[in-house]
């Protein structure tokens, strides 16, 4: 790493944060595959082009990352679904459930970072939230910081539950 990525006590919180949302868009591009295939009618369009801005959000944050002085975190062999998607409703349950935790970390990488990657970041939290409003079909009221919306654990903002995404196996 570079001395930009680093501080006296580990990795940068840009990098680390920016290393949070690349796992989660791993999970996210997962998941949109997973759910692709169950989604019925004209919602198709929609998670296809969820599953299009997920995949240019990773290679996005792979750069990112690289500038950051990290080494990318890979993509897992396979992830968890937090649900078993066996029809076009649970599709697009999954779809909202994980724009909300791709909203969550970009809120991290908000907090952590500054100038344009900061601007990115919330230019991809605010198409998470917009995205999770539409498959849910009503908005939270802190998109991205489910420690402050009614009824719901931080735990909630979370990536896809995937074999490595928290740094296990």
């Amino acid at each position: 790493m570079t001395t930009q990525a680093r501080n006296e006590d580990g990795p940068a919180p840009a990098l680390t944060a920016a290393q949070a949302a690349l796992a989660a868009e791993h999970a996210a591009v997962y998941g949109y595959g997973a759910l692709g295939g169950r989604v019925a009618g004209r919602r198709r369009d929609e998670a296809r082009a969820a599953h299009d801005g997920h995949r240019a959000r990773r290679d996005a944050l792979v750069r990112t990352v690289r500038d950051l002085g990290g080494a990318p975190v890979a993509a897992d062999a396979a992830y968890a679904l937090p649900f078993a998607v066996a029809d076009s409703a649970s599709a697009v349950r999954l779809a909202a459930v994980l724009e909300d935790r791709i909203a969550g970390v970009y809120s991290d990488l908000v907090r952590a970072a500054e100038g344009p990657l900061r601007r990115e970041a919330a230019g991809a939290l605010r198409e998470a939230a917009v995205r999770a409003a539409r498959w849910r079909g009503s908005g939270v009221a802190f998109p991205g910081l489910a420690e402050r919306a009614t009824g719901r654990e931080p735990a909630a903002s979370a990536p896809v539950e995937a074999a490595g995404a928290d740094g296990t196996h």
